[in-house]
């Protein structure tokens, strides 16, 4: 679903092998390389737990692209590593799920969008 970008690289970490186990109570870093197809004053991240095709909001400390290693304006042709970390909260059920991380621009076009299974462990 990247239409305004095309993603290089994917980096969760601590994750060794997938699904990723998410510890409660622990903040886990991503890391996206990406390239620009286009020109955005800024970007801002959307994350969501999708649960049986239902997406669930998933709040992070810092939306801001620009604020997350991001160095904006974006330039077409240009690439950004994209650095932020996923909080999981010690009151988030135990499920597993699949985590939807996507990076818009001004347009509300996807910069980048990824997916990567999850398991929610105390």
């Amino acid at each position: 679903g990247s239409i305004d970008g095309s993603i290089q690289e994917v980096n969760v970490s601590p994750c060794p092998t997938q699904p990723c186990l998410l510890h409660k109570g622990t903040s886990y870093s991503i890391n996206v390389t990406f390239a620009s197809k286009i020109e955005s004053q800024g970007s801002k991240a959307k994350v969501y737990g999708e649960m049986m095709h239902v997406d669930v909001p998933f709040p992070i400390p810092e939306p801001d692209g620009c604020k997350s290693g991001i160095q904006c304006p974006i330039q077409k042709g240009h690439s950004y590593s994209y650095l932020n970390k996923l909080p999981v909260k010690s009151e988030y059920p135990s499920i597993k799920l699949i985590v939807k991380w996507e990076l818009v621009d001004d347009q509300d076009q996807m910069l980048f969008c990824w997916k990567i299974p999850v398991q929610i462990t105390s």
